[in-house]
């Protein structure tokens, strides 16, 4: 087995990278990173190739003699980047792979974009069979092409594949600092979008998180999965027999719901909400079939998600940084 891993110096990638290095079952495995911007550190059992994923000649050189691709590489709203590293670099990932007499499987982390998340309607849980429907930029839309190439490169060639599909992946504080008010929120919406500056100012000062309404006006429930628990589900989809050329929602057991989070810090730190309307939907990412098929459990549920998030001491040196480029 050799295992090549784009997107390595990313949130998901690092995490990957170290957990992977670090689990028996694949402790005779070599790794290979296609890195473009940054780097990580090469080992005995880690090679660097450098170059962009829309370089053929790049994509040639780390795709040779692998046997499995963890494609996590992705750019958010950049559109002037978007069609070379998500459409182009795909592409040119499965030439290879198609072509390769090594190749064994290709796995896509993929997320909720594609199915629309809070942006569209659902009458239930959303499954692994939900419409593709990519909510406005070009994020999702890319995500959606993703999917689709990758499964159609398994119906015109026969190249096995697995798809996982995660929701707003968190880590650290990251949860408390998206229900900031302040200028140090992380990740969006922001929260003037839907109400006045002076209000969410107020808001910041007293120290209150957004309690997110639907717009039906109830408690916005939306899904969300601990890296960790992501990270689990990859090395578990590498190599495990039910995950061949298979898709699957890689999330908590439930939506967060904001109502409860809500409950939970006023109950706990005595921390009060204020509610945010929103025209959003409240949405189910349903993992059942991950969970039966593969074996997987999330272990981080709302309240852990919330302790963890509120507990975690960031470390001065660690700054906090969102790298839209991959």
């Amino acid at each position: 087995m050799k295992l090549l891993l784009t997107g390595a110096t990313g949130k998901v990638g690092q995490k990957f990278l170290t957990r992977f290095l670090d689990d028996d079952t694949f402790k005779d495995v070599n790794v290979v990173a296609l890195c473009h911007n940054r780097c990580v550190p090469e080992t005995w059992r880690v090679t660097v190739v450098s170059g962009s994923l829309a370089d053929p000649v790049s994509v040639a050189a780390a795709m040779k003699g692998v046997t499995h691709v963890v494609h996590l590489a992705a750019v958010k709203e950049s559109p002037d980047l978007a069609i070379d590293v998500s459409v182009k670099g795909m592409f040119l990932l499965l030439e290879q792979a198609r072509q390769s007499p090594d190749l064994q499987r290709f796995l896509l982390l993929s997320g909720d974009c594609t199915v629309g998340h809070i942006f569209h309607s659902y009458p239930g849980p959303i499954t692994e069979t939900a419409p593709l429907q990519a909510y406005q930029g070009c994020y999702a839309l890319t995500k959606v092409i993703e999917e689709v190439m990758l499964e159609q490169y398994n119906i015109q060639y026969g190249l096995e594949y697995c798809t996982l599909r995660a929701p707003w992946i968190m880590e650290k504080d990251d949860l408390r600092f998206a229900l900031s008010f302040g200028a140090d929120q992380f990740g969006g919406p922001a929260w003037t979008q839907f109400i006045p500056q002076a209000e969410a100012d107020t808001a910041a000062q007293a120290g209150k998180v957004p309690l997110m309404l639907d717009g039906s006006g109830r408690p916005l429930k939306r899904n969300f999965v601990h890296l960790d628990d992501l990270v689990s589900a990859i090395l578990v989809a590498l190599s495990h027999e039910a995950a061949a050329n298979q898709l699957f929602n890689i999330s908590m057991n439930e939506p967060l719901d904001y109502a409860a989070v809500a409950e939970h810090l006023a109950r706990t730190r005595g921390i009060e909400a204020h509610n945010v309307p929103t025209p959003f939907h409240s949405n189910w990412l349903d993992n059942t079939k991950a969970r039966h098929a593969l074996g997987w459990r999330p272990e981080t549920d709302l309240e852990a998600l919330v302790e963890r998030a509120w507990a975690y001491q960031r470390d001065p040196a660690d700054h906090r940084k969102i790298w839209y480029p991959g």
